[in-house]
């Protein structure tokens, strides 16, 4: 039987139902919920059979098996807490919160109901990432001792500066809202959570831009284009921004392993640099879709030289994020039906967040080191278990 599945926020992220509607093949979209009329307009065009609504409790009592929650940053603790107190799994995206506190009520909320708690962190399952940590895994560069991270958002000014993004009161800040993804890669790939960070940001051009106006209805597809170029001649722009175009942040992770983490808004180019450093060698990505390079030296060199061996990305289904999305959903539905661990984590998304919220108060701040509150360790247990309670496993 199929699993039904309610969306909460028929927006951007809502391109997830083609991964979760299968009639038949064993979950399908019963229900939507959007208090934009855009929006459930949508969603009778494309769900003709399922409730659309702009009631959450409505969406909650139609007896959905699981819901999605794919809304603004600002609103996932809320919405995600009421549906776990009502009994119904959760797939949030992430970030997991925009506060920590929010963050740590709504692992609290999971674990007191015993509802499901799941984190869209797709990044996990794209290929490139995947390649770069199989080959820690294998001991192919010894002990990782360093992770550094360049992340080029090409598209920076049309994706995060036009609309709710750009407001720190919706994001805290895109060091947490982009920067929560490479965040928990740095701890995947490093095997270590942050302790301590330490930031620098500035809004260096958008908020130069004067041209401004309000964009109620629109979406991002309608005002997206790479002939957007450069940043400076990009117009329509958010009425409040105030989050930064630029961020550089350091950490500490646990055994001593260090991790910086670059991100730029304003580049021609858009993708994701990993460079990992262990005890016998290094690997470094160039370019992160299907095709691309992932490159290992384990041999001393001098000076610059080709590296010992290269690995490329290899193809995957089509699907959104490298075909990351449709493996992220098929693991939540497997979650929701049958339980178990899964390659994303509460936790995980947990310490990414507490480590871009603190980041991004140090770069308000006077730069200072910042410490990262710890977990409840029995917290922490009980959803390395997979969601069990200890009289339960």
């Amino acid at each position: 039987m199929d699993l039904t599945i309610g969306i909460i926020g028929f927006g951007a992220r809502a391109t997830l139902r083609d991964e979760v509607h299968r009639p038949g093949e064993g979950s399908r979209v019963t229900a939507v919920c959007d208090p934009s009329e855009r929006a459930r307009d949508d969603a009778r065009r494309l769900f003709p059979e399922a409730l659309v609504t702009d009631s959450l409790d409505e969406l909650l009592a139609s007896g959905v098996d699981a819901v999605m929650v794919l809304t603004p940053d600002d609103t996932h603790a809320a919405l995600s807490i009421r549906a776990l107190e009502a009994g119904v799994a959760v797939f949030c995206e992430k970030p997991l919160a925009i506060d920590l506190a929010d963050a740590d009520d709504m692992l609290r909320t999971a674990r007191r109901t015993g509802s499901r708690l799941y984190i869209g962190h797709n990044m996990r399952h794209m290929p490139v990432i995947t390649l770069m940590r199989g080959l820690i895994q294998d001991g192919r560069i010894g002990d990782v001792k360093a992770v550094w991270v360049r992340h080029f958002v090409g598209h920076g000014g049309d994706y995060y500066f036009k609309d709710w993004h750009a407001d720190r009161r919706r994001t805290t800040g895109l060091l947490l809202q982009k920067g929560a993804h490479d965040i928990d890669i740095i701890h995947w790939l490093a095997g270590a959570y942050t302790e301590q960070v330490a930031a620098m940001g500035e809004l260096s051009v958008y908020g130069a831009i004067t041209d401004r106006r309000e964009r109620r209805g629109e979406r991002m597809p309608d005002w997206f284009s790479v002939d957007n170029w450069p940043p400076t001649s990009l117009t329509g722009l958010h009425p409040v921004i105030d989050v930064e175009d630029i961020s550089m942040v350091n950490m500490r992770l646990s055994g001593g392993i260090l991790a910086s983490y670059q991100q730029c808004h304003f580049t021609p180019d858009y993708w994701r640099n990993y460079t990992v450093i262990g005890t016998e060698g290094r690997i470094e990505n160039f370019g992160d879709t299907a095709g691309s390079e992932v490159r290992l030296w384990n041999r001393r060199h001098r000076g610059a030289a080709d590296a010992d061996e290269t690995f490329i990305v290899p193809e995957v289904v089509d699907a959104g994020h490298e075909g990351a999305d449709a493996l992220l959903v098929a693991e939540f539905l497997r979650f929701v039906r049958d339980g178990g661990l899964t390659e994303t984590s509460p936790v995980a998304a947990r310490e990414a967040v507490a480590a871009g919220i603190l980041a991004t108060q140090s770069l308000r701040g006077d730069g200072s080191a910042i410490e990262v509150p710890e977990l409840d360790a029995d917290l922490v247990a009980y959803f390395e278990r997979g969601q069990v309670e200890v009289s339960a496993a």
